[in-house]
């Protein structure tokens, strides 16, 4: 059975359960999205689900992207997902759409987003390194990553060294998140916890791959 769906980062807040406990929550605004397109494993050497979200003007989109929309009817989206299906279990055709209701509460789902970037960052933020001292005429190398490379021989440091560099703006997943609300009139669910990326960010909504709790 072919479950996702393509979602926008609203933000967090919390509600309340029967037992009057604070549960934080992520909105995410998911879908309507609109199944573009069947990947089979005959035409594409493998089996897949296209699904797209977020209607916008037709102008915003090349010809080509337009002319592959258009082939089912579909307005214009700007966001293009493929979830890949097993062979058979593809149960959706072209042009259908799909809601919010895919997911029932209680179900436990992965959420894939892009992280926050945060630029160029040092050694400390980057990879939780500790200062070094600040006596002993260090004052002005407190933050400094410090000496990391090898001895004469092999005479530069090897691959793979933690050092300052770009953080963030990376895809990252979220496993196993539990579906507390679900809105199919509002196209609105609500997972506990926290999910990646900034508001406004689109995300990936899957069955969880692996069960924990």
């Amino acid at each position: 059975m072919m479950k996702g769906i393509i979602g926008k980062k609203v933000g967090m807040t919390q509600i309340f359960d029967e037992n009057g406990d604070v549960i934080p929550v992520t909105v995410i605004q998911a879908g309507p999205c609109y199944v573009t397109q069947i990947r089979s494993a005959e035409k594409d050497g493998y089996t897949a689900v296209q699904i797209g979200f977020g209607e916008t003007k037709p102008q915003r989109l090349t010809k080509g992207q337009l002319g592959h929309l258009q082939r089912n009817s579909l307005p214009a989206l700007r966001h293009l997902r493929e979830f890949r299906v097993r062979d058979g279990e593809v149960d959706v055709a072209e042009g259908e759409t799909i809601k919010a209701d895919v997911f029932a509460k209680g179900e436990r789902v992965d959420v894939i987003g892009v992280s926050k970037g945060r630029g160029y960052q040092g050694g400390i933020k980057r990879h939780n390194f500790n200062r070094q001292p600040k006596t002993h005429g260090a004052s002005d190398r407190t933050r400094a990553p410090g000496s990391a490379g090898a001895n004469t021989y092999p005479g530069r440091t090897l691959k793979g060294k933690r050092y300052p560099g770009h953080m963030g703006s990376e895809r990252v997943t979220i496993e196993n998140l539990e579906v507390v609300v679900v809105d199919a009139d509002k196209n609105l669910l609500a997972v506990r916890g926290s999910i990646p990326g900034a508001n406004g960010g689109i995300v990936m909504i899957k069955p969880a791959r692996v069960r924990r709790g």
